[in-house]
């Protein structure tokens, strides 16, 4: 009996192949949040630091400083803001790649559950092959014996 062979088998690499593609592509969308979120943290202690600014001590009021961290303040929480609606944006994306991946994960699953099934089919046809030669040994053997 020729040896298993699965006619499936390019369709099963190319459903592994979109699979990989899928985790790649997710991977890259979780690398570039995790960027926008490490920006996002340094934007936010630079404005806890503007903030800081403005506190005026007892004395002298520094009008010009005052402003100046006022507005840099100000250009710190758009920048801020920017980013988060990136990344409110990228969240949504890293669902839709991460669905992706669950759908194309389960593809190669089921060609692969499928796959095993065939090879065990094919073990129990190799498997009553044998018993059959085994079988017809048997006989030959039993019919020598008794033309002796």
């Amino acid at each position: 009996m020729p040896p298993f062979r699965f006619r499936l088998q390019t369709l099963e690499r190319l459903r592994e192949a979109a699979r990989n593609t899928c985790r790649e592509q997710l991977a890259e969308a979780l690398r570039v949040d995790e960027h926008l979120k490490s920006q996002q943290d340094e934007l936010e202690a630079q404005l806890k630091l503007a903030r800081d600014l403005q506190i005026v001590p007892a004395g002298r009021v520094d009008v010009d400083r005052l402003l100046q961290a006022q507005r840099y303040e100000a250009t710190v929480v758009l920048e801020v803001r920017h980013i988060a609606g990136q990344r409110a944006q990228l969240a949504t994306e890293i669902e839709r790649r991460r669905l992706a991946l669950v759908e194309a994960d389960r593809e190669v699953k089921a060609l692969e559950k499928l796959k095993e099934v065939r090879k065990a089919e094919h073990r129990q046809l190799e498997l009553r092959a044998e018993m059959a030669q085994m079988d017809e040994a048997a006989g030959r053997r039993r019919g020598e014996e008794i033309d002796v």
